[in-house]
């Protein structure tokens, strides 16, 4: 026997947290950038907390109805007296999040401010639920003709 499933507007939310955060390709180093999804008041928000990255650092973009946030640090610390490089290092990470259908991508907003990069979504929102009528099929005359 068939089953109807209910509608949960909130699943196709629940689908891109898992498929942000149980990617099997993503690498180590983009696991220790946490990243926040979620909606509210009819827009998604994607938040990952990138401390110490500065606006050149990262960069935002829309792929194939995937909002892709990347980010590449380099650092250097000199000492001042010898003239050499007592450290060097490189921090990276890219994050893929799926945008719904109905998303307002023209509107997409990207901010940074204390380590954390904000980026806003629209939602277009969902139509209000409409009642369909039922109308009763008048019967054809049966009778056939010989």
């Amino acid at each position: 026997m068939n089953s109807l499933a209910k509608y949960n507007p909130f699943e196709e939310l629940r689908a891109l947290q898992r498929q942000l955060f149980d990617n099997p390709f993503t690498t180590t180093l983009s696991q220790a950038v946490a990243t926040d999804v979620y909606t509210v008041d009819n827009t998604l928000v994607v938040e990952a907390h990138v401390p110490n990255f500065a606006e050149e650092d990262l960069d935002v973009s829309l792929d194939n109805g995937a909002l892709i946030i990347r980010g590449e640090r380099h650092e250097k610390t000199k000492d001042k007296q010898r003239n050499y490089v007592v450290r060097e290092s490189s921090t990276s990470f890219c994050r893929r999040v799926q945008v719904p259908d109905g998303s307002d991508v023209e509107q997409i907003k990207a901010h940074l401010e204390d380590g954390i990069l904000r980026v806003t979504v629209p939602l277009k929102p969902l139509p209000a639920p409409q009642k369909i009528a039922v109308k009763k099929i008048a019967k054809h005359d049966k009778k056939t003709k010989k």
